[in-house]
């Protein structure tokens, strides 16, 4: 333990290229595209055979046998193993979440050094047996004589055999995460037209990043792969228009698959340490991660399910003192356009400042010029766990190439949570 706050230094992130669930990946694990995201750190920073503190990593859609995800994943790569791995969740504020937790110890002194990473893929989702089956299964392997299991066979049903695939929705509520952020569009105004026009802009920024080459000391090829596959550059909002709604029918219907994130295979690392490991290893740092916080909302008594970050974002900026309009670089999560247009017209309000985040007056309008620069989620791609961690290597490469500056990050996760955190570059 240190007496004094140390700074977290953000060395670099890389990942592999996302797709579309159920193309390139599709017989791909969580653990061996996490294992490759790794990998990718430990060659671009020459970390073969070293022990570093901690990789701290986790997946959205899991199967029971990713319960020691991270560390089984480490143990693929180059990395020492005795390096010990964490596994956590948090939905789609994972690999963030894992961040801050690695940078707070890293702060405190009690690690030099940890990486955060997130992997998801919704080609290899978990289907089971229903509730009864897998019960009557559980008391056949107990069974000790034929008696006893045809006594555990008793009153079985062929209709036990139907699978339970995953549930894309809110347990406490029923709903889809696009069916709670179509009431959010209702409650904002947010148009069809406006959605789809920041849909065009995602694809577009980040068409332009890959052909600029910003991506590629980022993103390592792998599994046939080379570059993400759902980026779409020559898309527009005309194309966008005609697209079906996804999440609801008659005029009222927003969403689309084109406005929203697309389901996701892939996975993404991030190298943290303090200022003296950097030096003795002889990196060069990208930028600090300087503070975070982590929110939730009531989404079961009618808050929007994905407003969290509006609540998050106000809180960091309580403690630091910065004004939402301070930072040259704002990275928001794109799960749906709406929902990053509900967003910056909630720090707009001063009703829903003063009244929901107890400020005196509006948090105000950013500059979206320097929004999601270089592309976002929906262009992208959002493998759940990993997006915090693909947001936070991609900021800190955008600081490192354009210099001093200061970049803030959201990231709306289901069951109603935000996480948010600031990067900073200084000259």
């Amino acid at each position: 333990m240190t007496e004094s706050i140390r700074k977290v230094a953000v060395i670099g992130g890389s990942r592999i290229p996302f797709c579309r669930s159920n193309t390139v990946y599709a017989e791909k694990t969580n653990l061996d595209m996490l294992a490759a995201a790794l990998q990718g750190l430990v060659d671009r920073f020459e970390l073969g055979g070293e022990q570093l503190d901690e990789v701290v990593a986790g997946a959205v859609t899991t199967h029971s046998k990713d319960w020691n995800l991270a560390r089984e994943a480490l143990l693929s790569t180059g990395l020492s193993p005795l390096t010990p791995g964490i596994t956590l969740q948090q939905a789609c504020g994972t690999s963030l979440q894992a961040a801050l937790g690695v940078a707070a110890k890293i702060a405190a002194g009690q690690i030099e050094c940890g990486i955060a990473a997130g992997s998801d893929s919704t080609s290899d989702a978990p289907v089971v047996f229903r509730r009864k089956f897998a019960r009557r299964l559980i008391r056949l392997s107990q069974a000790r004589s034929l008696g006893q299991r045809m006594h555990t066979l008793r009153g079985f049903s062929f209709r036990e055999l139907a699978p339970q695939p995953p549930a894309n929705a809110e347990p406490r509520t029923g709903l889809s995460m696009g069916q709670h952020c179509e009431r959010m569009v209702r409650e904002w105004e947010v148009t069809r037209e406006q959605q789809d026009l920041l849909a065009a802009e995602s694809h577009h920024k980040a068409a332009a990043a890959w052909n600029d080459g910003f991506f590629d000391p980022l993103v390592q090829s792998w599994g046939g792969l080379a570059r993400d596959n759902n980026i779409r550059g020559d898309t527009s909002p005309e194309k966008l228009a005609a697209l079906r709604t996804a999440f609801g029918k008659g005029p009222e219907a927003t969403l689309t698959a084109g406005n929203s994130t697309p389901l996701t295979d892939g996975a993404a690392a991030v190298l943290l340490a303090s200022e003296e490991w950097a030096s003795r290893k002889g990196l060069p740092v990208q930028a600090y991660l300087t503070a975070g916080q982590t929110a939730a909302v009531d989404f079961v008594r009618d808050e929007g399910l994905l407003m969290a970050p509006t609540v998050a974002v106000s809180e960091l900026l309580n403690r630091t003192g910065y004004a939402l309009q301070d930072f040259e670089h704002y990275e928001i999560h794109e799960a749906f356009a709406a929902q990053v247009l509900c967003t910056l017209k909630a720090w707009e309000s001063e009703t829903y400042c003063r009244q929901r985040l107890g400020r005196e007056q509006a948090l105000g309008s950013i500059d979206r010029a320097r929004m999601n620069t270089r592309g976002g989620s929906i262009a992208v791609g959002h493998p759940f766990a990993a997006t915090g961690a693909r947001i936070l290597g991609t900021l800190a490469q955008i600081l490192a190439d354009e210099g001093p500056g200061k970049g803030l990050i959201s990231v709306c996760t289901a069951g109603g949570m935000g996480v948010a955190a600031i990067l900073e570059r200084h000259g």
